[in-house]
């Protein structure tokens, strides 16, 4: 009678495990996308064209475009991570949702709550590099 209780308890248990998994990284997607979108609006406003007359205070034009210049980089790789983390919580229900692309793996639990648009393990991360 104990082993028996112990079995049933042990099955929901794992399927109730998962199920937890996946809220904690949808809330972490949401939170991601969240961030993401209030960095693009912020940047957004940050790569208008620098006018030839333009010197805020101390900072020279030739220094107001260069900030341009990395405001756009940061921009490009912020819209880039909204489109990943959009496409993950897309996916998240999907069975294959968390298995590395390259090798079939399952992907830790940390890496995906860390990079929840992460299509790859570490290691096969790190030889695609």
């Amino acid at each position: 009678m104990v082993a028996r209780v112990y079995i049933q308890l042990s099955i929901p248990f794992k399927i109730s495990m998962k199920k937890i998994d996946k809220i904690e990284v949808k809330k972490r997607i949401h939170e991601e996308i969240t961030r993401a979108e209030q960095d693009i609006n912020r940047l957004a406003a940050s790569v208008k064209p620098v006018s030839p007359d333009n010197a805020i205070g101390r900072i020279s034009r030739m220094e107001a475009i260069s900030a341009r210049g990395v405001s756009k980089s940061a921009l490009s790789q912020a819209r880039v991570r909204l489109a990943g983390l959009k496409s993950a919580l897309k996916n998240l229900d999907e069975p294959e949702f968390g298995s590395c692309f390259e090798c079939g793996e399952q992907i830790p639990l940390a890496r995906i709550l860390l990079m929840p648009q992460s299509k790859m393990c570490v290691a096969c991360a790190e030889s695609a590099e």
